[in-house]
């Protein structure tokens, strides 16, 4: 997690939304990290999640996401849920909740919590909040 903490810093002093992800191999080892480019690149999908599976993919191979677990600096809206699934991700751990990114940041929001979009899906994906969540709060505040 504090890579994708690390990350999310990153993509702030870079213009981006403070965001990153981190994916890590059934067996725990670090495979990559990345980080929101969604103002760099113009793309309005390139949330650290969804930049994390692209690199991924692209660099490892798709097999690379199935059964691993995706450690997010914030709560993954609905694209980026949908996205791991079918990346085939097994366990995503967030720190920084929507409520959390919320007051940071204002703006649009989804209401759809990650855990609501995953919670239901089959096979399923193991959804757990909160780990070293005031290092992400504090990253999103600029701190």
């Amino acid at each position: 997690m504090a890579l994708a903490i690390a990350a999310s810093r990153q993509a702030r002093l870079l213009g981006d939304n403070p965001f990153g992800a981190t994916l890590v191999s059934p067996a725990g080892d670090i495979l990559h990290t990345a980080r929101n480019t969604q103002n760099t690149t113009g793309d309005c999908t390139a949330h650290a999640e969804l930049v994390l599976v692209r690199e991924a993919t692209a660099q490892l191979g798709a097999e690379s996401l199935r059964g691993a677990t995706v450690f997010a600096s914030g709560e993954p809206c609905a694209m980026c849920s949908g996205a791991m699934f079918w990346a085939g991700v097994k366990r995503v751990v967030f720190a920084a909740t929507t409520k959390d990114i919320g007051a940071a940041l204002g703006g649009p929001s989804l209401p759809a919590r990650c855990s609501e979009v995953l919670g239901p899906a089959q096979p399923p994906v193991i959804v757990e909040e909160g780990l070293l969540r005031e290092d992400a709060v504090a990253a999103l505040n600029g701190q």
